[in-house]
């Protein structure tokens, strides 16, 4: 199928240049001439793979456009490029970059490079499609067999094809996952380069003009700053998530005791501030991989810092268990009974949660608290889940509200 491309601008002769060069590489062009023709546009079709709007038009203009656009949950997901003919310094720029725009084009626009930067983003629109329909026909797959397994009473040769057929879905579902990961990973570190250079450029307009500018453009420029850190947070995490499941480091018989003194050191600052005391072990030597265990438990420790009361000075207890049983979870992925599992709890007196989320914590981009409450990006829990899935072991949590929380960490004993 032909990839769609919207064009919007005000004049004619524009929309015909961006049509001669885009059209004999195959795209298919629908073109708007003002803002509110585009959203009209929009409310029918939602498959288009790029838009490429002029800034200024009469009565609505390119800004006020993307924000109506990306107002729309159905469009989100559609990269905006600003076509302009002014330079309009970074304030603007930023403004173009908070809409939502992903990239700027200046008139006269030069045919090779419109041509190239369209065919990145075609480009990208597509392998993202050709993942997500690999991925729903998958799961449509498994569900196809698992109501098949239900309504059947099936012979011994058929159970067997049903379950290689299953197997095979399983590494093309493990192949997506990782075409996933690695898509998370490159995206997150091309990102960190355009937010340095916001960063930096953020910072020297603070430092050279703060005195010349008002208690607004000041603020402006915190809130510039706060959200690009923000932002920095967020894909530091996403690349860290994303590293865990590439890491080749070796299994080692690791002293725990070591490992977790050399964690702490890392939250002398914030111990010394909060007045919090952590009382360790004694624990036992694991065989673990300790560039995966340090961020477990660094995560662990910062959120017993982070979730503390008012006026309440921090107490965290770390301490070990040995059991031969199943972990302390509700339903573990897989448990081998042969095994046994060292239990590391992690114990805070801080604000706790209801007991109901301990298994949604562990998702994603989940959060319980505001972020004007407490800063964070709702990954650290995930990224522990990851970590110890990756050990072959389980992650689980007790908490009561206003009480506190303790972390269980189920490790394989060897």
């Amino acid at each position: 199928m032909k990839k769609k491309i919207l064009l919007i601008d005000d004049r004619e002769d524009n929309i015909i240049s961006m049509e001669s060069i885009l059209e004999p590489e195959g795209y298919e062009l629908v073109k708007a001439n003002s803002g509110r023709q585009a959203l009209r546009i929009l409310l029918n079709e939602f498959d288009f793979a790029l838009i490429l709007m002029d800034v200024e038009m009469p009565n609505l203009n390119g800004f006020e456009t993307a924000s109506l656009i990306y107002e729309r949950e159905k469009l989100k997901h559609i990269p905006i490029v600003f076509i302009t003919a002014h330079n309009y310094g970074d304030e603007n720029m930023y403004k173009g970059y908070r809409t939502g725009a992903v990239d700027y084009l200046y008139k006269p626009v030069n045919p090779e490079l419109l041509k190239a930067k369209v065919s990145v983003f075609i480009d990208l629109y597509t392998k993202t499609r050709q993942l997500v329909a690999h991925e729903q026909n998958l799961i449509a797959i498994n569900k196809s067999l698992e109501n098949e397994i239900k309504e059947r009473n099936l012979s011994e040769e058929k159970v067997k094809e049903l379950n290689k057929q299953l197997l095979e879905n399983v590494d093309n579902l493990e192949n997506v996952n990782r075409n996933l990961d690695r898509f998370a990973f490159m995206s997150s570190h091309d990102l960190q380069e355009p937010l340095r250079k916001i960063r930096t450029f953020s910072d020297l307009l603070y430092s050279k003009y703060k005195d010349a500018l008002d208690d607004d453009a000041v603020r402006y420029i915190s809130r510039i700053q706060n959200s690009a850190e923000r932002m920095q947070g967020l894909i530091i995490d996403i690349l860290e998530f994303s590293t865990v499941a590439y890491d080749e480091n070796a299994f080692e018989n690791t002293d725990m005791n070591v490992l977790l003194k050399d964690v702490v050191a890392e939250f002398e600052s914030s111990i010394a501030e909060k007045n919090a005391k952590i009382d360790i072990g004694p624990l036992p030597a694991l065989n673990v991989k300790p560039g995966l265990m340090r961020p477990l438990f660094s995560n662990l420790i910062e959120n017993a810092l982070k979730y503390t009361k008012a006026a309440t000075a921090p107490k965290i207890k770390i301490y070990v268990e040995k059991a031969a049983a199943e972990p302390l979870q509700k339903h573990p992925p897989t448990v081998n009974s042969n095994k046994k599992y060292c239990k590391i709890f992690v114990e805070d007196n801080g604000i706790g949660f209801d007991q109901k989320y301990a298994e949604q914590i562990f998702e994603m981009f989940v959060r319980l608290h505001g972020r004007s409450e407490y800063e964070g990006t709702g990954i650290g829990l995930a990224l522990c889940k990851q970590i110890v899935e990756k050990h072959h072991g389980f992650i689980s949590a007790l908490s009561k509200a206003n009480i506190g929380s303790t972390f269980i960490v189920s490790l394989p004993i060897k």
